[in-house]
């Protein structure tokens, strides 16, 4: 018997369609890790089910969680892209109902970035009887320490609905963990706890690319935050929106923004344990980790020290790169930086950031990280609400351009919690119908059209750009020259795979 069993379920097979088989990342669970460890701080028994690392069907999933006996299930809807909160969303509600028509007791909690934005939608499911508003760890706390019934109207930090009138209820918000307490109240993530075949963490592979487009070297595998949020506000972006303390209806994720950090100790400890486990693939996944000198700067002095030999990635922006770091970020095993430079077109850049970009040359700036030989990860969107063809066109031909050694190309989304999901709704500007249409590449992606260009028209625009940046010679010339022929073999096999779309007729 447990206190809290929390679930990281599985919505590959919706979200990546045929590349959840081989090429689509399987990552631990972090906020499940992270909030177990802080709820077993304080002596509560926790479990964790990864139904995705396990690949479970529904079944499977109902026995497990029956057999651990919970006090209270806890769904921590995250996931690996920003999207992954609300397309996770579709994992978590089939086995939540699956869970109540089996004659589960325990209460059933919900956590993340889409109940974050949404509480009041999410608790309209009856599978659903407690969301948590923002990450939790007080609100968890409490929760545990009473009875999860009659004193559910004094937790702060939770909506529920009152067995009276069975309405949704919010209460007053409950704050997240301050910058002074971040060591203390979330002291670490519970790896013991996660599920393995033969070693621990054997059951996660990394990113295809991040793995230097080898698939041998992508397990065992990790990722960790050093830092939560970020500074910025830009309106496609919900990042921020698991920060929030007030309970208005239209709080996005600008409302939030802000970080805090983890201590550099914290941080070592926690790559100690990684690498103890044989860890060489990491992930750190801070919104911005190339920005706070004063943070980065000592974790990476110690993982020289520490000799860790990671291969790692982290995030930064273009206009945030400093060239006196990148040689210490290349000796501590930061090989990879993934750079948001979103559109070709600078006027579309400004729109979208709210002129928080500075007007830098990226050209200069790409070249300049991998004259320390650290790969670059480009991010592109296709479809602001300024683009038009010919502007997603300067987007398209700034990727082939730059010819990083990966790219990601998004459609823009309005995922809720961002600004622009409210600029939608009051524009009545069409959102998709289903959890999965959020999802960029699955059958069901709905992206937003824009003021010139249709919805459908930004997703063939969007999937033509990627077939162009991944079979472009110029590219997989580059990679074999890099890496060599066999991971230029496997990236052609990748683009072999074509994605299905509803909304252009498949």
């Amino acid at each position: 018997m447990v206190d809290a069993l929390f679930i990281n379920p599985s919505s590959s097979a919706h979200v990546y369609q045929d590349l959840a088989k081989t090429y689509s990342a399987i990552e631990p669970p972090t906020w499940a890790l992270l909030l177990a460890e802080s709820c077993r701080a304080k002596d509560f028994d926790v479990g964790i089910l990864d139904s995705d690392a396990e690949r479970l069907d529904i079944q499977s999933s109902v026995k497990r969680v029956i057999e651990s006996e919970p006090r209270l299930v806890v769904f921590v809807v995250y996931g690996q892209n920003p999207n992954s909160g609300t397309t996770n969303m579709i994992g978590a509600l089939a086995l939540a109902e699956a869970l109540k028509e089996s004659g589960l007791q325990a209460k059933i909690a919900f956590v993340g970035s889409h109940t974050s934005a949404l509480p009041k939608d999410v608790l309209s499911y009856d599978c659903v009887d407690i969301a948590l508003l923002n990450e939790g760890v007080y609100a968890l706390h409490n929760l545990l320490a009473g009875n999860l019934d009659s004193d559910l109207m004094d937790v702060r930090g939770i909506g529920y609905k009152p067995n009276i009138s069975g309405q949704p209820v919010l209460n007053p918000p409950e704050k997240v963990v301050p910058q002074e307490c971040m060591d203390q109240d979330m002291p670490g993530y519970a790896w013991d706890l996660l599920p393995y075949r033969e070693y621990p963490l054997d059951l996660y592979r990394a990113h295809f690319w991040h793995a230097d487009f080898d698939h041998e070297k992508r397990t065992p595998f990790a990722a960790i935050y050093t830092a939560l949020g970020c500074n910025f506000a830009c309106n496609f972006c919900m990042i921020n929106i698991v920060n929030r303390m007030d309970n208005g209806d239209e709080v996005s994720a600008a409302d939030s923004r802000g970080m805090r950090f983890w201590s550099t100790d914290w941080v070592i400890r926690e790559m100690r344990k990684l690498s103890d486990m044989g860890v060489k693939t990491l992930r750190i996944s801070d919104e911005m980790f190339f920005l706070n000198r004063k943070h980065y700067h000592p974790i990476l002095e110690r993982c020289i020290e520490e000799k860790f030999d990671f291969n790692m990635w982290a995030y930064a922006r273009v206009d945030t790169i400093r060239e006196r770091e990148l040689e210490l970020f290349k000796q501590a095993g930061v090989n990879w930086l993934a750079l948001g430079v979103e559109s070709g077109n600078q006027v579309v850049r400004q729109q979208v950031s709210k002129g928080t970009f500075r007007d830098v040359n990226i050209r200069k700036i790409c070249k300049m990280i991998q004259s320390y030989d650290i790969k670059i990860i480009s991010n592109f969107i296709f479809g602001f609400p300024e683009d038009t063809l010919e502007t997603m066109q300067d987007t398209l031909d700034l990727a082939i351009e730059l010819n990083t050694e990966m790219a990601n190309m998004y459609p823009c989304q309005a995922l809720p919690g961002s600004p622009i999901y409210f600029e939608a709704k009051r524009n009545n500007w069409k959102l998709p119908e289903s959890y999965d249409g959020y999802a960029f590449l699955s059958y069901h992606s709905t992206p937003l059209p824009t003021r010139h260009v249709s919805a459908a028209e930004v997703l063939k625009f969007r999937d033509y750009a990627w077939q162009q940046f991944f079979t472009n010679p110029d590219y997989l010339n580059m990679i074999e020259g890099k890496l060599g022929i066999k991971e230029r073999n496997n990236i052609e096999n990748m683009a072999k795979i074509k994605l299905k779309r509803r909304i252009l007729g498949d």
